[in-house]
This record gives structure tokens, C-alpha cells and sequence, in this order.
């Protein structure tokens, strides 16, 4: 059961701040520049962007940024996460990015029922609950 629904405009203004968040993004390693915005039930939006580093391991996704940010400001409940990504510097983007694994399971922490919207453009996009990106997955309540 899907908790939470989203209008066509609020999916349209999240795919938006996800492309306006990616314009911030730091890749000279990959090239791949990835945006996000995060909508949480209480109404904020919280917008994130892949920063890369030359070693590596430091580098953050989008997804997480957005996450981190909201979750330093109080946030623990959220409705839905937009991500767009493709080579910097273009907005035609050539297919949909999806959250990796590591960001999939960081966002399932937060509640299965939490939309993911992975865009090209405002008319090419999928909105999937995470429990749908990561069946069985495994969550706080696993822990109890």
C-alpha cells in the first residue's frame, strides 16, 4: 500500500529543483553530474547534488546529500526524492537515473513507502515507492 501521492505538479516542481540542484554538482572525475530534491511529509524541500573527490571513497551522491541535509535539520519522514542525472553541462538527458544501491537503502531507512522519481525531463519519468527498488529490504523495524 502506497502511503503518500504526489500531483503531477509536485512531481514536475521535484524533477525541477532536482535539475536546478544538479547545476551545483562537483564531478571533474566522472563527468556525471546528478541532482535531487527532497520532499519531506512536513512540506520542506531539501536539494543535493554529487560532490566527487579525487579519492574516491569520499565521494557522496545526491540522493545522500539531500538525505543528510534534511536529516540534520530534523527531517525524518519523507514523502518523495527526485533524481536526474547524465554528462555535466547538458540537460538532454540520454535516459534515467536511478538511485545506486547505497543511496536505495539510506532512503528505505527512512520508510518503504517513500516515492523515488527518476527523470529525464518533466514528460519522461517513473515514480516507484522504494520498496519497489529495493525488495526485501531491510529496515529499523528488522532490528526490533
Amino acid at each position: 500500500m502506497i502511503k503518500f501521492q504526489l500531483s503531477e505538479e509536485q512531481i514536475h516542481d521535484l524533477i525541477d529543483l532536482a535539475f536546478e540542484a544538479r547545476n551545483n554538482a562537483y564531478v571533474p572525475y566522472s563527468n556525471f553530474a546528478v541532482g535531487a530534491s527532497l520532499l519531506t511529509k512536513s512540506g520542506n524541500l531539501y536539494k543535493g547534488c554529487n560532490i566527487e573527490s579525487c579519492s574516491y571513497t569520499p565521494t557522496t551522491c545526491a540522493e545522500r546529500v539531500a538525505v543528510l541535509k534534511a536529516v540534520s535539520e530534523g527531517e525524518k519522514e519523507f514523502q518523495a526524492i527526485a533524481v536526474v542525472g547524465g554528462p555535466n553541462g547538458s540537460n538532454d538527458l540520454e535516459s534515467i537515473a536511478s538511485p545506486c544501491g547505497v543511496c536505495r537503502q539510506l532512503i528505505y531507512e527512512f520508510g518503504p513507502d517513500t516515492l523515488i522519481i527518476g527523470a529525464r525531463s518533466n514528460e519522461d519519468y517513473y515514480v516507484l515507492p522504494i520498496s519497489e527498488l529495493l525488495p526485501k529490504g531491510f529496515g529499523p523495524s528488522h532490528l526490533l
